[in-house]
């Protein structure tokens, strides 16, 4: 995609092109985005930064990030969409305001059933999952999360360390295939793996929860309720996500999240 450009947006009908734009993610009324055009404007305003993904002259992607307190050096990033392979470049954008604008790292929350996030998240830009986040919305209308619980994980990116070498301890597939199963899944395979000496916890999550909300909405609520007790509890222990699978298995960990 030769043409793609990716900038922060100023002007009222940019911040509404963007508004819209995450309206149709999210399948809410156009006159309840997740975020009003007034409102991006108004972050903006305040010092933080709406971006926009373009391919030529068709929006493609968005995001929006603002800052921390002060003494945390910190960027929160409050939403982000983008077509399917545009992310690290919409992402790359924001990380570079950021890093311009004396942040050293950036959180934001996704939904932990949500595996292809997961592993763009934690994988592709090599971030964290540092907090598990119960019902952390309450109930929410739009088309994609409503009728579920608004479980979320806490991710934290550190934006100046050097990209992290692969653990060359890090167990395979096999490995974890071969741990024990601590928990069983809502379709009856194994949810929650543990190997023997409690270095590592694995936990699956369902191949598409979106598709699996709109289907059966009381199956994927009891996948959320499994997948939160597995993860409490890592978290309880001072575990973080490290990694998720292609085949759906976040990796938890006591190793030190970046910070």
């Amino acid at each position: 995609m030769d043409s793609l450009s990716v900038r922060t947006v100023h002007e009222p009908a940019a911040f509404a092109a963007v508004a819209d734009y995450f309206g149709e993610v999210w399948r809410t009324p156009r006159s309840a985005p997740p975020f009003l055009s007034e409102t991006l404007n108004s972050l903006a305003h305040a010092g933080g930064a709406v971006h926009a993904a373009y391919d030529g002259d068709r929006l493609v992607g968005g995001c929006a990030a603002v800052f921390g307190p002060p003494a945390a050096r910190e960027a929160y990033s409050l939403i982000a969409a983008a077509e399917r392979g545009l992310g690290p470049r919409l992402k790359g954008a924001q990380r570079a305001w950021a890093v311009e604008h004396g942040a050293l790292t950036m959180r934001w929350t996704f939904d932990p059933l949500a595996g292809r996030n997961a592993r763009f998240n934690l994988v592709k830009l090599g971030a964290a999952g540092t907090a598990y986040l119960v019902d952390f919305y309450g109930p929410m209308a739009d088309g994609v999360n409503e009728g579920d619980e608004s479980d979320r994980l806490e991710v934290t990116w550190d934006l100046v360390a050097p990209p992290r070498p692969p653990a060359p301890a890090a167990p395979g597939a096999g490995d974890r295939d071969a741990a024990p199963v601590t928990h069983t899944a809502p379709d009856g395979g194994p949810l929650a793996r543990r190997d023997r000496d409690g270095r590592y916890v694995w936990c699956r999550v369902p191949d598409d929860i979106v598709a699996l909300r709109a289907a059966d909405p009381e199956l994927a609520l009891r996948w959320r309720r499994a997948v939160r007790e597995v993860f409490t509890k890592a978290f309880a222990e001072g575990r973080a996500a490290r990694a998720m699978s292609r085949d759906g298995w976040y990796t938890l960990t006591r190793e030190e999240a970046p910070r």
